[in-house]
C-alpha cells in the first residue's frame, strides 16, 4: 500500500501525461492513464486526478493571480502540475494547509529546481493567507 506522498507523485505523473497528450492531440482515457500508474483501484488518486482536471481553468486562474511577473503557462509542465496539485489540495480538499503546501514543496524538490520550488512555496503560502482561501 502506497502512502499519500507516493500517491501524490502518481497523481502528478497522470496529470503531466494529460497535459502532454492535450498538447499533441493524442487520444487517451484518463482512467487508463491512472491504471497504468497504479495497479489497484485507488479512490484518492481517481478523485484527485479528476478533480484537478475538472478545475484546471480555475486552478490556472488562481495560480496566475498569485504569480509575480510570471504566468503559469510559462512554467514547464511538471511545475504547472505541482502548482495545480498544491492549489487543488488547498482549495478543494480537507487536507490541512501545511500538509498540502509541504507535499507540493517536496514534489518540487524532487522534480524541479530550487528557484521554482521557492516560487511554488510563495504562491501556495500567499493563497493560504489570502481572502481566496476559505478553510
Amino acid at each position: 500500500m502506497k502512502n499519500r506522498s507516493e500517491l501524490r507523485e502518481i497523481i502528478m505523473k497522470v496529470i503531466y501525461q494529460v497535459l502532454i497528450y492535450d498538447n499533441t492531440n493524442l487520444n487517451y482515457s484518463v482512467d487508463d492513464l491512472i491504471e497504468e500508474q497504479i495497479e489497484i483501484e485507488n479512490d484518492y488518486v481517481e478523485t484527485m486526478v479528476h478533480g484537478i482536471l475538472e478545475n484546471k481553468d480555475a486552478l490556472f486562474h488562481l495560480a496566475n493571480k498569485y504569480l509575480v511577473d510570471w504566468k503559469i503557462e510559462r512554467l514547464n509542465k511538471v511545475d504547472q502540475v505541482i502548482l495545480c496539485l498544491g492549489i487543488y489540495e488547498l482549495m478543494y480538499t480537507e487536507t490541512p494547509a501545511v500538509v498540502a503546501i509541504n507535499e507540493a514543496i517536496e514534489l518540487s524538490h524532487k522534480y524541479s529546481e530550487e528557484a521554482v520550488t521557492k516560487m511554488i512555496n510563495g504562491v501556495l503560502d500567499n493563497i493560504y493567507h489570502s481572502e481566496d482561501y476559505n478553510e
